[in-house]
């Protein structure tokens, strides 16, 4: 695997989003060994980041990921999680914590996310909180999920040793947080895209474009997508994928370029005539 150091973290250039990976909103039994067999399988592709929730299936699918995980070395991965909004408070967040590293049965996370904003949060208790819990080293890094510029900013003032490691956001060929994402390059701040691939939407055959460079280069519409957004210097992708062929086709979008020319067109893309 390829890693990016940006400001003060080292992490991995692509990683694997869990969403669905043994339920959505509650949790799904139904899939468990597979889901187990699709975590370790991005693993040995070297897919060293797995990015998670609390949220996610109630908590499930971190135990799950704490069962997959257990054969491999905790220090060549790379583990984010995210707090949920009804944890939004001081007590809140070291509390939310402690469950999820003990689902994840690991003693600390590489990355720890506000996973969005809420209307009554405790903004100052929470970000207060993951200083705490990144001074004690139980969270190597901290960063925000979903938050505006303003919002980030804001959050920034509550800090007094620690800083905002990575920003968390939608972004992919036919979304793009421009405005976000030119905030964390200037901040050199970590841009971790989610949904890089649109829940699939992007791989159908109705970009000219990618379809012309999915031939030029010998790669899938997938790939190609992939590659362009990991070709910006502060940005790392996690693209979900509970199949084990598409984990392959996933791990085959790094080590290799196109030309710049390329690259640049797919920026320009007209997103109007996808």
């Amino acid at each position: 695997m390829k890693y990016k150091t940006i400001g003060k973290i080292k992490i991995p250039t692509l990683g694997l989003g869990t969403w669905g990976i043994g339920g959505k909103a509650e949790k799904d039994l139904s899939q468990k060994s597979y889901s187990i067999k699709a975590i370790r399988k991005a693993i040995e592709l070297g897919i060293t980041h797995i990015d998670t929730s609390e949220f996610y299936a109630e908590g499930f699918t971190e135990e799950l990921i704490g069962e997959a995980i257990n054969p491999y070395k905790r220090a060549n991965l790379f583990l984010t999680s995210k707090v949920w909004t009804n944890h939004l408070t001081y007590a809140g967040v070291i509390d939310a914590l402690k469950s999820t590293l003990k689902r994840l049965k690991t003693d600390y996370l590489d990355l720890y996310l506000i996973h969005r904003p809420s209307a009554n949060m405790d903004l100052k208790g929470t970000i207060e909180a993951l200083e705490y819990l990144n001074a004690k080293g139980t969270v190597r890094a901290i960063g925000l999920s979903n938050f505006t510029v303003e919002q980030i900013l804001e959050a920034e003032k509550y800090l007094k040793e620690s800083e905002i490691s990575a920003i968390q956001d939608e972004y992919n060929l036919l979304k793009r947080q421009e405005k976000i994402l030119e905030f964390c390059k200037q901040r050199n701040i970590a841009f971790i895209a989610y949904r890089p691939l649109m829940r699939g939407d992007i791989v159908k055959d109705e970009i000219d474009i990618l379809k012309k460079l999915a031939e030029k280069y010998g790669k899938t519409n997938a790939q190609i997508a992939l590659n362009w957004l990991i070709s910006k210097d502060n940005v790392v992708a996690i693209p979900k994928s509970a199949k084990l062929e598409h984990l392959q086709e996933i791990s085959e979008s790094i080590g290799w370029k196109m030309s710049d020319e390329d690259y640049e067109s797919l920026n320009n893309l007209n997103l109007e005539q996808k």
